[in-house]
């Protein structure tokens, strides 16, 4: 008798250690998959933008970042800036039209075969859907890229996780850095050569999704 209460002892001392809020986070983080995610070149002939945009802290200070790389994963071109006081939604759509950025250095650069890469996807979901939403400047945004994009010959609009955009992410993180816009052509900033490195040999991250 006594070595079953003592049993049964355990078993409470078991449950109320399962119900512990750390111990369930832990519990969820082992039962969560992990999916691939890697960085995938464009096709000969077209030029593939990744693009970013950043929002830090109550001030919501905003920047933006992208680059733009060939069918060998070479760096064709980069950009970043600060851009003021914007939500994470509006710099991301911002990394795409703001003057002389993202689809302006497109019909600039005659790029005509174009893949967009973003990691926002309710984002990409709008403007892909040219849905129409309440936010006037976000409103803005989706409808001069809608302008543009008829104007190239192909274009590719696609959603990809962080750990595959970490280059325009490191862009983006950049743009908080500079005053004025900051743009750099065939050389890229030491800050990224590593992530694109990997991005060109294909290397393989892994996220943990429910």
């Amino acid at each position: 008798m006594a070595r079953k209460m003592l049993a049964f002892s355990k078993i409470l001392r078991f449950e109320k250690l399962i119900q512990h809020p750390a111990v369930c986070v832990l519990i969820r983080s082992l039962h969560k998959e992990s999916i691939p995610v890697a960085w995938e070149k464009p096709k000969l002939g077209w030029t593939k933008l990744n693009f970013d945009g950043s929002s830090k802290g109550r001030e919501e200070k905003a920047s933006i970042g992208g680059l733009f790389r060939n069918h060998k994963a070479e760096f064709l071109l980069g950009y970043a800036e600060s851009i003021g006081r914007a939500n994470s939604g509006i710099a991301e759509l911002a990394a795409l039209t703001n003057s002389r950025r993202g689809l302006e250095l497109v019909m600039e650069n005659g790029w005509n075969d174009v893949w967009l890469e973003g990691d926002a996807k309710t984002l990409l979901h709008i403007i892909a859907n040219r849905k129409q939403v309440r936010c006037a400047e976000a409103q803005r945004h989706v409808s001069e890229i809608n302008s543009i994009i008829p104007e190239l010959n192909n274009c590719v609009l696609t959603h990809i996780y962080r750990e595959g955009n970490r280059a325009a992410d490191k862009f983006a993180q950049m743009g908080h850095w500079y005053q004025k816009p900051q743009i750099w052509e065939h050389i890229p900033p030491d800050q990224v050569l590593s992530i694109m490195h990997e991005d060109a040999e294909g290397k393989v991250l892994f996220r943990k999704i429910r």
